[in-house]
């Protein structure tokens, strides 16, 4: 579905995909392992350590809905650039 043009925008104008899903891939391999280490901290950590394995969870969790983020993005532009790919000449 084309949308009518509303600006200044160029004529050929497109959105960096390529780049967006390296920029989503390396989201998803840093809040992965980042989700996973901190897990692990909060597992090994004592009630009276500094930050307490409440915080860490919390970080961890965090983390992981980021990944989440990450992985809906890639699937987006994944679609997107399948669509392109079919409607170029």
């Amino acid at each position: 579905m084309k949308h009518r043009r509303t600006g200044t925008e160029p004529v050929t104008a497109h959105s960096p995909l390529r780049l967006r899903r390296t920029l989503a891939a390396g989201a998803l391999v840093v809040f992965v392992a980042a989700a996973v280490r901190l897990a692990l901290a909060a597992h090994s950590a004592g009630p009276h350590d500094s930050p307490s394995p409440t915080v860490l969870l919390i970080l961890a969790v965090v983390c992981g809905v980021l990944a989440v983020a990450a992985v809906v993005d890639l699937v987006l532009i994944t679609r997107r650039l399948r669509q392109a790919g079919k409607s170029a000449p």
